[in-house]
């Protein structure tokens, strides 16, 4: 990839690149720098990066590929490419990728498109879509452009805080000119519109709104690098009245309230940082002229940016027009306030922090300074870091990571308050090839990466255009905040901090949490000799203890840190390495069981806590243990041994009330996606608890059978436990049927299975779960069906074939299938199956629409559905969620609810009637409404128009023309509504441009259908349907003139002309049969017989032809020069062929139509063509 574009980029000397091996550093020095010689920039949604050099740019868009070893990645392609210049010598010198919000209701909030903005050596500012295409370019100072800067909406953290606006901001030599953000994303959204309009008419040319901006002339300063636009502030009183006393002296007149001023600093030299506030309202915002480049439909405007600049031009004109450049508007003076008058430092970039409230600048000494934006002074400073790079990183923190603290309670109500948030600065070193996290303000370093020395560090500053206090709340938009770009790996690197670093070791409880799990760690990871026989050392036994005492701690206060800590991390690592080191050769019987259980008895720690250790590291290795079955016989002796430890058992415990004990060892297996150790675990303390309450109910008489609350509970469990591992058994299980064209979606993993997940995942959760095994294995609906019916052994109806041959290809899934079907007979109802099946594939072909066979299985399953009320709610559904706004033929499977049909009851298995969670697929569809029957017609109608316009490239039908104002109206409507449709008599207008409509439907079926046959040697051929078998386009067309008011025997009769003029006469006799009017059909026929004399007379233009013309009446004579064979489709047709069809015209035509006579000259005619002297 990295090859690519340095052939773009440097295409002169590009190979110099790769170098032979005795060249030396120098141009390996060359190879692995040339991307500090580019101006890049990446759009914080990561789905854009531009990369210039001098006139040329390359723009990467990501795709999923794969990489060489395999793993599908995200990667960056090359979208586009191109020279950027429009006037000759211009270069790039900076250049932006702003993502703008969408405006549709579905996606607010969210990215629409990315507009990349780039600054040039002549002062222009072009504004570019993905594509390349040019859609502005604006004049706004002669002087090269140094830097462009985006600012965003962010939503005020604290109130009274100043709300700021979105602006782009573009620094020159010694002007600032900022653009107001919604004058530019109203522009920019204009100007796309226009170029796709003139790409498909090309010759519209609308001016978009002009950009509103403001120009300031930076004065009172020698140098300027860099700026930092910091938005509009409000002075407090007191720095009122300082400020005012500065420039006006004691007796300067202050106004009443704070004026708003708008702040930017810049960096350069004298001053090396200098402060200018320019106050609100002061100057009117100037009101730009806008270059619109419209693009041409078949060349892109980067590639002839001289057409298109001011509409469609001629050269001379346009080369007229571009040299007279556009007007330039003089800058509002704006003198520096203050500033940081270093004479001998030079400033070379400086960073604003995302809350405005400080800024990083780097200097030609190699520092990095931290600046006080509102104070206007220098906090902080970092030494050795030439040629450094900033950027900032804000983190939020998460309420549920905060701990409380002990003693000290907050006497005003809630103790953790709102979210705090931190700030990071991030400096890349490129000297030392050192990326550093530093906490701010005066925080210690909190990490540090080697890194190469040629990377850049990106940070943007600025997230999506064209939000507000409304949309920025509906969709939180995934944007990173800094990235590393290397060009030697060729990879973009992200940073991400944790919140409790900016914290002290003394505030922060996760600081301490990590140490001590980091000191554990290590010290598991180191052996020892006498590791064997668990002999540790003093200072081991003591680390490892107060691990565990600590732990005993947190589990018993049942604190937030017991919940973050214990369950996410310790449970999930630390848990198992502990059980591991304990237990893991007790239950492997090489160690002595009892001598574990009393040591670790003696050193204090709780059995509970001993019984977490025990199941953690027995539900982790589920491979080992089943490799082992003794592990089961160990695995009792030491739940027996806990067990008896003191208050393991509450000895107030009886057989009404559940153990707390046994409850644990429940909740762990339950939460265990490790269904075959959790069951075996259960069955043990299933059995060890039987025997605990059998000693405690000897009493009781053999009659009576001693029955506990936790007793029910064991046996729910191990249902569940049963089930859960039949259900993983068969998602991992394969057919071994997929097809060549295995879609990527098919090949994803599912996810493993726990009794929690099953309960929490509502009463369709597991027919959800299989319908997704269903779509990877693409089973058909007679597939689950036979399945279904192989429970009832007594169906002497089931084909014993079909059986034997579905079954001998894939016996085992089959053979889990059914028996899945007997464990949730409820659960997997087949319509329930099927539901959830129609379901999932429309799910998935929605995420890939070009996979159309996804979206043929789901029909598949919804037609197999029997339930009518869960069909017409699905299908309701479907067309609401996916296919309105794809113009589907879903409606065609929708029907009128039945009343006699009852709607179906839902049951549970009695083993999953706890289940909690979202509402099952079927409930849904069982909740629509009844759909409006016209209305689905009304839709039917349209898209049986849009598949014949699809399939016969009918390019010049527009089909919403064929509908008056109350049919478009009722379009795309919910289809439970009652929509006012089209009645009564129908426009004589509309119902013309109706009938030529199917009339050319007809005649490009008839084409499509025998233009094979006419030209056999030709290797063209007709379409292919989409689908497999076409429709029978002639019975279509006419059922739509049924509907759309048009004369049926106007199609039939036209269908009719349509097969006999391409030679096809015994299928147009056929078709004769379905004609009302022959009449009309045997005079429409009779010019088309003319057509094949004046053909067979006039084209061969033989003596004995020209015999036979002089011998016809003269009336036939001039009747038959009167016809234009060039409308034949097929000129081949044999004489006899036409007599038969003369004679069928005069047996259509009455003796006395008008027509009747020149019939009986054309039997006279033809059969003298086909007398053998001829």
């Amino acid at each position: 990839r990295s090859f690519e574009i340095l052939s773009i980029l440097f295409p002169t000397h590009y190979l110099s690149f790769y170098p032979q091996e005795e060249e030396g550093n120098t141009c390996k020095t060359q190879k692995t720098s040339w991307l500090q010689d580019c101006v890049l920039s990446l759009s914080p949604t990561n789905d854009l990066m531009v990369i210039a050099r001098e006139q040329k740019a390359v723009f990467l868009v990501p795709k999923w590929k794969y990489s060489d070893k395999g793993k599908e990645e995200m990667q960056f392609a090359v979208g586009w490419s191109g020279s950027l210049n429009v006037e000759e010598g211009e270069c790039v010198t900076s250049a932006l990728c702003i993502p703008l919000a969408s405006q549709k209701r579905s996606s607010t909030g969210r990215p629409d498109w990315t507009c990349i903005v780039v600054g040039f050596t002549s002062g222009y500012v072009r504004f570019y879509t993905e594509s390349g295409v040019l859609l502005l370019a604006q004049l706004l100072n002669e002087d090269p452009v140094l830097q462009l800067k985006c600012r965003t909406y962010e939503i005020p953290r604290h109130p009274g805080v100043t709300e700021q606006n979105e602006e782009l901001s573009i620094l020159y030599p010694a002007a600032i000119v900022t653009i107001d953000g919604f004058s530019l994303f109203q522009s920019l959204r204009a100007c796309r519109n226009q170029v796709a309009k003139a790409a498909a008419s090309g010759n519209e040319n609308i001016q978009p709104p002009p950009l509103a901006y403001k120009k300031w002339g930076l004065q009172d300063i020698d140098t300027i690098i860099d700026h930092a636009s910091i938005g509009i502030m409000t002075l407090s009183p007191f720095d009122q009245m300082k400020t005012a006393s500065n420039i006006g002296g004691f007796n300067a007149a202050i106004k009443n309230s704070p004026p708003a001023m708008s702040q930017y600093i810049t960096v350069g030299s004298s001053p090396f940082t200098g402060f200018f506030y320019a106050l609100e309202g002061s100057t009117q915002p100037l009101l730009s002229h806008v270059a619109l480049a419209v693009a041409s439909k078949l060349t892109s405007a980067l590639f002839n940016a001289a057409s298109g600049w001011l509409g469609w031009k001629s050269k001379h004109e346009e080369e007229a027009v571009q040299k007279q450049k556009p007007k330039v508007e003089p800058a509002t003076p704006l003198a520096v306030r203050f500033g940081l008058p270093d004479s001998r430092r030079h400033g070379e970039s400086i960073c604003l922090s995302p809350c405005n409230t400080l800024a990083a600048v780097t200097d030609d000494f190699g520092r990095v300074i931290l600046l006080d934006v509102a104070r206007g002074i220098a906090i902080r400073m970092w030494k050795g870091y030439r040629d450094a790079q900033t950027g900032w990183i804000q983190i939020v923190e998460d309420l549920h990571e905060r701990v409380p603290e002990k003693v000290d309670f907050s006497p005003f109500g809630n103790t953790q308050g709102p979210s705090r948030v931190a700030q990071f600065l991030v400096i890349y070193a490129p000297r030392r090839g050192i990326l550093e996290v530093w906490s701010t303000q005066q925080g210690p370093r909190v990490g540090a990466f080697n890194v190469g020395k040629h990377c850049r560090l990106l940070y943007p500053g600025y997230k999506i255009m064209g939000l507000n206090n409304v949309t920025s709340q509906s969709w939180q938009p995934q944007t990173y905040q800094i990235c590393l770009v290397d060009p030697v790996s060729g990879g973009v690197k992200t940073v991400n901090v944790p919140f409790h670093l900016a914290l002290s070791d003394k505030k922060s409880e996760r600081a301490k949490d990590m140490h001590l799990v980091k000191k554990l760690g290590a010290l598991l990871k180191t052996k020892s000799p006498s590791l064997g026989r668990y002999r540790l050392t003093e200072r081991r036994k003591h680390t490892v203890m107060s691990f565990l005492i600590e732990y005993s701690k947190w589990s018993n206060q049942n604190t937030p840190v017991f919940q973050m800590v214990s369950s996410r991390w310790l449970m999930r690592s630390v848990f198992v390495s502990l059980g591991s080191f304990f237990f893991w050769k007790c239950l492997h019987g090489e160690s002595s069981t009892e001598d574990m259980c009393h040591t670790l008895e003696s050193a204090g720690l709780s059995p509970q806590l001993l019984l977490s250790l025990l199941l953690s590291v027995w539900l982790s290795k589920e491979k080992d243990i089943l490799d082992k079955p003794q592990s089961v016989c160990c695995l009792h002796t030491m739940l027996s041994l806990l067990s008896k430890m003191k208050v393991a058992i509450d000895e107030t415990w009886d057989s009404q009330s559940v153990s707390p004990w046994w409850q644990q060892m429940r909740t762990a297996c339950i939460q265990s996606e490790n269904n075959g150790a959790a069951l075996l675990s259960a069955h043990v303390g299933h059995s060890f608890s039987q025997t605990v309450l059998g000693a405690d109910s000897e009493a009781l008489t053999d009659s009576w059978e001693a029955l506990s609350l936790d007793t029910e509970y064991w046996k729910l469990l191990l249902k569940q436990l049963e089930d859960c591992l039949i259900l993983q058994t068969l998602l991992h299980s394969k057919a071994n049927m997929q097809t060549a064209n295995v879609s990527s979606l098919q090949t994803e993993p599912l996810p493993r299975l726990s009794v929690k997940k099953l309960l929490e995942g509502g009463k369709g959760g597991i027919a959800d779960t299989v319908a997704k095994w269903i779509f990877k294995q693409d089973f058909s609906p007679e597939i689950l069906k036979l399945a279904n019916k192989e429970r009832d052994t007594e169906n002497p109806d089931e084909p014993k074939e079909e059986k034997r041959e579905i079954r001998s290809g894939h016996l085992a899934v089959f053979n889990l299938l059914c028996l899945a079907y007997k464990q949730f007979p409820c659960s997997l109802e087949l319509d329930v199956l099927r539901a959830h099946c129609c379901w999932e594939y429309v799910v998935q072909w929605n995420k890939d629409p070009e996979v159309t066979r996804f979206f043929v299985r789901s029909i598949e399953h919804l037609k197999h559905i029997l339930n009518a009320h869960v069909q017409n709610g699905i299908a309701l559904m479907m067309w609401n969620t996916f296919l309105v706004k794809r113009f589907s033929a879903a409606t065609y499977l929708m029907d009128k609810v039945r009343d006699e049909m009852q709607a179906p009851v839902l049951d549970t298995e009695d083993a999953w009637l706890a289940v909690e969670g979202p509402i099952s697929i079927v409930e849904l569809a069982l909740e629509q409404k009844h759909i409006h029957y016209p209305l689905v017609e009304h839709h039917s109608i349209l898209c049986s128009i849009l598949y014949a316009v699809m399939r016969f490239s009918l390019k010049t039908v527009k089909p919403l023309s064929l509908f008056d104002s109350k049919g478009k109206n009722a379009f795309f409507k919910d289809l439970t509504s009652i929509q006012l449709l089209p009645s009564g008599e129908m426009d004589p207008n509309f119902i013309s441009v109706r009938q030529q409509f199917l009339l050319k439907v007809v005649s490009a079926a008839v084409q499509a259908q025998h233009s094979v046959a006419k030209d056999k040697d030709s290797p063209e051929e007709a379409p292919a349907a989409p689908f497999g078998k076409d429709q029978d386009w002639p019975l279509l067309a006419v059922d739509l003139a049924h509907h759309l008011q048009v004369s049926e025997d106007v199609v039939r009769r036209h269908y009719v002309g349509e097969l006999y003029n391409h030679g096809v006469d015994h299928l147009g006799e056929e078709a004769i049969l379905q004609v009302q009017d022959k009449e009309v059909l045997a005079s429409q026929l009779l010019v088309l017989t003319g057509q094949r004399l004046a053909y067979a007379l006039f084209h061969t233009q033989t003596k004995e032809g020209m015999e036979l013309l002089a011998s016809l009446p003269p009336t036939l004579c001039t009747w038959l020069k009167a016809m234009d064979p060039q409308d034949l489709q097929n000129t081949e047709v044999p004489i006899a062929t036409t007599a038969n069809l003369v004679h069928k015209v005069i047996e259509l035509l009455p003796e006395n139509h008008g027509q009747y006579s020149l019939a009986l000259h054309l039997i006279d005619a033809v059969e003298a063509i086909a007398s053998p002297s001829l």
